[in-house]
């Protein structure tokens, strides 16, 4: 009896015990579009009490005294949520649910590039890579051309030695291939890309859109092998004032200043101003010539935004630029421009732009969009003079329309006009390449929601060029997601195309050396590409873990290619006979864990071939594997934070000058390695400052052939205009500076600093 007595007093305490702990508590669950989230850490304002969610979501939080109680919860990912609790007693209990909302991380921000309007990254149908200005501050550049060397599967391919004009290469596509944009207005292409993405202060930058793919059913020509978005700041969320500037051992200086005040009538107003300056001349590989171009350049940026009435939309910018370059001879003085004395390349470039939107007052949602923009170039490549005009304006008007929640239609109608003249034979010989070209076009998208699941998009877009005639680009875009939205997979379709209207500030600013030659009409390039994209979103604890990985295929029809082989004194442009083809798979992985690490890797696997006449070779220029990364570590007591940025890149195939040449036809492997530390210190000021090219790694010396003659006065050539082997010159080579893969600048120091006024 007294065993029984005492299991049914030992029940009761343990019951009446259990009651009161049950009553002593907070407890319930976290929750992301009402699917649990494990790990969340759940913890009690100013004391050492807390837990961490289960696999289901749930939690508990026992022994709290009576009184307020702040809750806190966080999780790496999401915005922290605070919220008061009252606990009246100490048998008391209080049960509390919360929805936590995902932070906009590099997977899951707002993008426009996809459809021409806002729509959050993870339900875009388009797969778009979004980076933020803070991306690019770990690797401080003077323009956002030479930040491109960070982003995976994007490449900025420098041209020629001597110049070092370059173009943005995508997934292993041409400059010509990728469309540059301000805003979402197309603004440059080709080698102008050099000058779309320089000369806009950082601090103005709200982030760069990346697509890769044919984007042609919206944006038209030349969006074939993809597109960079820059979009610029709201005036209302800029800083109102931020500076940054910077220098390095080799005296390059950049400096970037950005305003923001208010204006008349409601309005608001950016002011922008990038001056860059490098005027020390160095030759470390002792080939005669400059290692690095030199340049003063200078970059105003303007941009308005008007307040209307029920917030309707009306913005208007304008960019002007300058720059005066050049390379060559490191005894060439101006004095040498244009003769045959002392080589030179020297370029003056005189650039402005101006574009806007409008949202008509009308209770559809219906925009107009212009832009124009003018190009003149002053060039000389030794003896040889390149003037060159260049005007576009452009005209869009766009409808958006949501039916039934189910579909939403954008359709509208586009116009662009081109007018390009030059000093040289291409627009003599061909008269239908220079003057004015039309292109009005009209496209119309239909977005459809299907289930939260599922979505897709369908395109087309039909063109009318005055030379060519019609052109139809169509796409179809499809997108899952798990309802969680932690794995989504996009499959899309589409097709691209580019007129033949082959400025020759594509190629003569190459090399002097060379001529240009068209063989035959050239007709529109065609191409058909197919994407496949899975992102997987990973929380595991207090370590958030993003995958984005991609399989693409282009097929080229009629490409135009660029012949440097026939002839070592002649570009010969043809459309091919026969078909090109770009495939590969990427993958990005970007890493951000609590213990104030940072990680962001991604890999290109590519292959590029050209057949032509039946003979399939690699294309030139080109490498089959990339990789880049971004490590960071923040030390939080000390403010300072530690960057380690770099590329690596496999051998490519270089253009030589004869079966003769003795170079390599292949290039090495190479990488660009980078270190930065940055101090915060009071009121919005930091200081940086590292090194850049930690390896010191810089292409062969013998990059430009013959540096010593680059007039070619010690070549002899046959009747035919080709080059006859000599005892000075048993490769039988002509001055060429085309022989480029890799930046020649060497390692060298930078300093820094940055200061903002919210």
């Amino acid at each position: 009896m007294i065993i029984i007595r005492f299991i049914i007093f030992f029940f009761i305490w343990l019951s009446a015990y259990s009651m009161q702990a049950q009553e002593t508590k907070i407890y319930g669950q976290i929750l992301h579009n009402n699917h649990p989230l494990a790990y969340a850490n759940v913890s009690i304002a100013q004391t050492t009490i807390g837990n961490y969610t289960d696999s289901l979501g749930r939690y508990s939080i026992d022994g709290l005294s009576a009184g307020p109680h702040r809750v806190v919860v966080s999780l790496l990912g999401f915005k922290t949520i605070e919220k008061l609790v009252t606990i009246d007693g100490p048998k008391s209990s209080f049960e509390l649910v919360l929805e936590m909302e995902e932070l906009a991380t590099t997977l899951g921000e707002v993008v426009v590039s996809a459809n021409l309007k806002e729509v959050n990254k993870l339900d875009s149908p388009v797969p778009v890579e979004v980076y933020s200005t803070k991306f690019f501050r770990t690797n401080p550049t003077p323009s956002m051309f030479e930040a491109m060397q960070s982003v995976n599967g994007v490449r900025p391919q420098i041209n020629c030695n001597v110049c070092n004009t370059g173009d943005i290469h995508i997934n292993g596509l041409e400059g010509p291939y990728t469309m540059v944009l301000i805003d979402g207005m197309p603004i440059v292409s080709g080698l102008s890309t050099v000058y779309g993405l320089t000369g806009i202060p950082h601090s103005l930058i709200e982030r760069i859109e990346i697509v890769k793919g044919p984007a042609s059913t919206l944006y038209g020509s030349e969006a074939v092998g993809g597109l960079v978005n820059i979009i610029t700041k709201k005036p209302g969320t800029a800083p109102t004032l931020a500076l940054d500037a910077f220098t390095t051992s080799w005296l390059e200086n950049n400096v970037d200043l950005g305003l923001k005040f208010k204006g008349p009538s409601k309005s608001d107003a950016l002011l922008g101003a990038n001056y860059f300056s490098y005027q020390n001349p160095f030759d470390k590989n002792s080939d005669g010539f400059t290692d690095v171009t030199l340049q003063s350049r200078l970059s105003l940026f303007n941009k308005w935004s008007f307040h209307r009435p029920s917030g309707r939309l009306f913005t208007w910018a304008a960019r002007y630029i300058y720059e005066d370059r050049w390379g060559g001879d490191m005894r060439w003085t101006p004095e040498y421009r244009g003769g045959s004395e002392i080589y030179g390349e020297s370029i003056y470039t005189n650039r402005w732009e101006t574009f806007g939107t409008y949202q008509l007052p009308t209770s559809e949602d219906i925009k107009i969009q212009i832009s124009a923009n003018g190009h003149r170039q002053n060039s000389v490549y030794g003896n040889t003079i390149y003037h060159a005009d260049q005007y576009i304006g452009f005209g869009q008007l766009t409808w958006q329309k949501t039916i039934n929640k189910k579909h939403q239609l954008l359709a509208g109608a586009a116009y662009r006009y081109t007018y390009y003249d030059d000093n040289t034979s291409a627009t003599d010989d061909l008269a239908s390449q220079a003057g004015q070209t039309h292109l009005p076009g009209l496209f119309i998208q239909d977005d459809i929601v299907i289930t939260d699941q599922h979505r897709l998009l369908v395109g087309v877009r039909y063109d009318h060029n005055s030379l060519h005639g019609s052109i139809f680009t169509p796409r179809l875009n499809f997108k899952w997601n798990s309802p969680n939205k932690r794995n989504i997979l996009r499959a899309s379709i589409g097709n691209g195309y580019r007129v033949a209207n082959i400025f020759t500030e594509d190629h003569a600013a190459l090399t002097g050396a060379r001529t240009l030659e068209f063989d035959g009409e050239l007709q529109p390039e065609r191409s058909w590409n197919a994407n496949l994209n899975f992102v997987k979103k990973l929380f595991v604890k207090q370590t958030a873990i993003n995958l984005d990985a991609s399989v693409f295929y282009t097929h080229f029809d009629n490409r135009i290619i660029p012949d440097y082989e026939t002839d070592p004194n002649k570009i010969i442009y043809s459309n091919l006979d026969g078909s090109a083809v770009s495939k590969g798979l990427s993958l990005n992985l970007d890493v951000i864990t609590s213990t104030r690490w940072k990680f962001l890797a991604g890999a290109t696997l590519l292959d590029v071939t050209v057949t032509d006449a039946g003979v399939k070779e690699r294309q030139l220029l080109t490498e089959r594997f990339s990789g880049v990364w971004n490590i960071s570590y923040r030390f939080t007591r000390s403010k300072l934070t530690l960057d380690y940025t770099g590329n690596v890149y496999s051998p490519m195939r270089l253009p030589l000058l004869g079966p003769l040449d003795q170079r390599p036809d292949m290039s090495s492997w190479w990488s660009i390695q980078n270190i930065q530390i940055t101090k915060g210190l009071l009121n919005g000021f930091e200081v940086y400052g590292g090194v850049k090219n930690l390896l010191n790694f810089t292409p062969p010396a013998n990059s430009i052939a013959r540096a010593f003659d680059p007039f070619d006065n010690l070549v002899s050539f046959d009747q035919e205009g080709q080059v006859i082997p000599t005892t000075n010159n048993p490769q039988a080579l002509t001055f060429d500076p085309t022989y480029v893969f890799a930046p020649n600048q060497g390692i060298r120091l930078f300093l820094g600093f940055r200061y903002a006024i919210p």
